[in-house]
């Protein structure tokens, strides 16, 4: 082969594999997701007019990612938190950071708002036992960028009755969404 070749193939080469290098850190920042709530979403599914919808980006600061969010949902009554929670389609999970609710978040809009906020790694509290210790906001970016991250909002008559009794009584959740 020659010289020219040889630089060539090289330049070409080093060239293709830039994109796999930096792209997964480029493709984090500026990432923007969304998630559509329901009821029927929930595990078990709960039947409520209940719906929200859950929108994020994810930005690079000095200090590391953060995740820029901003939450509405409607026709529910009592809501007393919101989360990002790491579990799949299907399956409940731990809370990785509060939306509102919890925290250093505003309350929630008992019947219905929008709640905008910025998750920062202090905001991430876990969950450890499913490997996302607290702090680990890189995990918790990670997660959502594979689509194992839902949000929910979830709401109690007071009473925290078992089974869920009068609308507005769904501590594990009301509404919820996955993370795409």
């Amino acid at each position: 082969m020659n010289r020219t070749r040889f630089v060539i193939l090289c330049t070409a080469t080093v060239l293709a594999a830039v994109p796999l290098l930096v792209g997964p850190t480029m493709a984090r920042e500026g990432r923007s997701s969304k998630a559509g709530l329901t009821g029927w979403e929930e595990v078990p599914s709960v039947s409520t007019p209940a719906t929200g919808q859950l929108r994020t980006s994810v930005v690079n600061t000095t200090t590391g990612p953060e995740i820029v969010y901003v939450l509405t949902y409607s026709d529910i009554q009592n809501a007393f938190a919101a989360h990002i929670h790491l579990g799949q389609v299907g399956v409940n999970g731990g809370v990785s950071a509060f939306l509102c609710g919890g925290g250093d978040k505003p309350p929630c809009p008992p019947t219905g708002g929008t709640v905008a906020g910025t998750i920062d790694r202090p905001d991430v509290i876990g969950p450890s036992t499913q490997g996302i210790e607290p702090g680990e906001i890189e995990e918790l970016v990670e997660a959502m960028r594979v689509g194992v991250t839902y949000a929910n909002v979830h709401t109690t008559d007071g009473n925290n009755a078992d089974p869920p009794g009068p609308p507005g009584d769904f501590p594990g959740g009301e509404i919820r969404g996955q993370i795409k």
